[in-house]
């Protein structure tokens, strides 16, 4: 069990586009074990407004300080939404970490030659999908195959005001932040995860995984979480 310092602490967990929150399990079982109080949002991503209000709405229900978790799309909701005095640290998991006026539109326009491209389909009535012949190699590569093929079969469609929604003010540059980059990600380039920690002033580490790590490897992204915050509460106990 982590001390009492872990109780008093709570771990909100956000989504990002493509999947709704169950693939937080995983984490969400380990952490429990551990003692930490843990909340996961139901993110609509219809847009970055929408899916901030959710977020900070879990936030004000939370217990104590706040570690704010984000994957992928979910760096920009926490981004946005960790300004929030409750927040104590945020933790990017292989996700986009934002600057003021960036969204995910304009972090991912210009791929360096070679970079691999998401399989996103062109838009259905404002909303994305990926191509589900094509989501383990892109999404999932080291999830089972039966999960990934519930994961490609149950897309939460992604709006496209999500996916250009800008972030008004970042909170990593207010907020001490933790950055895990999953060194075979085929949706976000480990080059460009490593250049907006580097930015974001993060504690990095670096794990082989996909997309996917927070499903495929929760024992490693469970425990970078906690690292997160024993760093937070041994600082505020000083």
């Amino acid at each position: 069990m982590a001390g009492l310092a872990a109780l008093a602490t709570t771990i909100v967990l956000v989504h990002g586009g493509f999947v709704d929150g169950a693939g937080w399990e995983g984490v969400y079982n380990i952490l429990k074990k551990d003692g930490y109080n843990v909340s996961i949002v139901q993110n609509p991503t219809t847009s970055l407004a929408d899916d901030v209000a959710f977020t900070r709405r879990a936030i004000s229900q939370a217990q104590g300080p706040v570690i704010l978790v984000g994957h992928s799309y979910g760096g920009v909701v926490v981004t946005e939404a960790g300004t929030d005095p409750k927040v104590a640290g945020i933790v990017y998991i292989t996700a986009f970490a934002p600057d003021k006026g960036e969204s995910v539109q304009s972090l991912i326009a210009n791929p360096p030659p070679g970079a691999p491209v998401p399989p996103i389909l062109p838009p259905q009535d404002g909303f994305l999908f990926l191509d589900t012949a094509k989501f383990r190699a892109s999404f999932a590569a080291d999830v089972s195959e039966a999960k990934a093929a519930l994961m490609a079969d149950s897309q939460v469609p992604w709006g496209v005001n999500a996916l250009a929604g800008e972030v008004t003010e970042p909170a990593w540059k207010s907020k001490p932040t933790w950055y895990l980059v999953a060194t075979d990600d085929k949706m976000i380039p480990p080059p460009a995860q490593r250049q907006m920690s580097k930015r974001a002033g993060s504690t990095v580490e670096e794990a082989p995984g996909s997309h996917a790590i927070y499903v495929s490897r929760p024992d490693v992204v469970a425990a970078f979480i906690a690292k997160a915050a024993k760093s937070v509460s041994a600082t505020s106990n000083n």
